[in-house]
């Protein structure tokens, strides 16, 4: 889509038009280059990482990377369409839930809320075919690869409805690298095709309703010092060495006792049996006295 056919704004539930002048709309081609490519891949690659990842401040920080996400290479190639549109920049919201979304035509203020100015476009020149490149809330940590960075969504419809329910967690974050106030956020995808005759009603468009819990996180990341690791080093030691001459002890009493059994069976078979005693008899040969002969 052009980007004088969207318009993208925060409603929250104070009915409270949130001002979004400081969002930009710059003409860009959909399509990717292969360098463009390469990083939406490598993007993708930290997300499928990320949901698998089971160690505790990894799951909490999503630290993939040492430095901040590269921003996504700009296409200044005027050979390109330029048929849609990339929308950036940083909205200041208050802390209730909201609504944040990206539909046809451009917002104007009314009375009970706000409009959009759809009427005078047609219904085949949009299309919300997105790819989200990052979104996060609070302060910018770097490093973090938040869920919905490298999202990409493509429909051949024009009348799509793009639905993202978030649910934000506030986070304070003390380690020895940083200490800084972020948000967590969850995730959950909807989207359907907007047919009024089949009584699937709407508005075509891109929504992210948000909504900011009550409770905060505060994680801190604690460091055991080196004297209190090597003290701990040694009780595990000597308790190896007392646990293997224990077991020594207990298998040569063990070895003694089934020894000495097995002796005593042996003498025990022995009492049955008859005895039979030889003993040497000395033959006394008689001496001739040649004086009597």
């Amino acid at each position: 889509m052009r980007c004088k056919d969207i318009g993208a704004d925060v409603l929250d539930i104070a009915e409270t038009m949130i001002p979004t002048d400081a969002l930009k709309y710059d003409p860009v081609d959909f399509e990717l280059t292969p360098q463009q490519q390469l990083w939406q891949s490598t993007l993708l690659q930290f997300q499928d990482r990320l949901r698998v990842e089971q160690a505790l401040q990894d799951v909490l920080f999503k630290a993939a990377m040492k430095g901040p996400p590269p921003a996504p290479l700009s296409n200044e190639d005027d050979s390109f369409s330029r048929s849609a549109c990339r929308i950036h920049g940083h909205v200041y919201v208050n802390k209730v839930a909201g609504n944040f979304h990206i539909t046809v035509g451009k917002s104007i203020p009314h009375p009970r809320g706000h409009a959009h100015l759809s009427a005078f476009i047609s219904d085949d020149s949009y299309n919300f075919s997105h790819r989200i490149d990052h979104l996060s809330f609070g302060e910018a940590i770097p490093g973090i690869i938040n869920p919905l960075d490298g999202i990409e969504k493509v429909t051949p419809v024009a009348s799509h409805m793009f639905q993202y329910f978030i649910t934000i967690v506030p986070t304070k974050l003390n380690t020895h690298k940083l200490s800084a106030d972020t948000h967590q956020f969850s995730v959950t995808e909807q989207e359907r095709v907007i047919n009024h005759v089949l009584g699937s009603h709407g508005i075509s468009g891109i929504f992210m309703k948000y909504d900011i819990s009550s409770l905060m996180v505060k994680v801190t990341e604690h460091h055991m010092p080196l004297w209190r690791f090597l003290i701990r080093l040694c009780g595990i030691i000597g308790g190896i060495f007392s646990t293997t001459g224990m077991l020594h002890s207990a298998l040569g009493f063990l070895v003694d006792v089934i020894c000495c059994r097995f002796r005593m069976g042996s003498y025990k078979h022995l009492k049955d049996v008859p005895v039979v005693q030889l003993t040497n008899s000395e033959t006394l040969i008689p001496t001739v006295d040649n004086d009597q002969q």
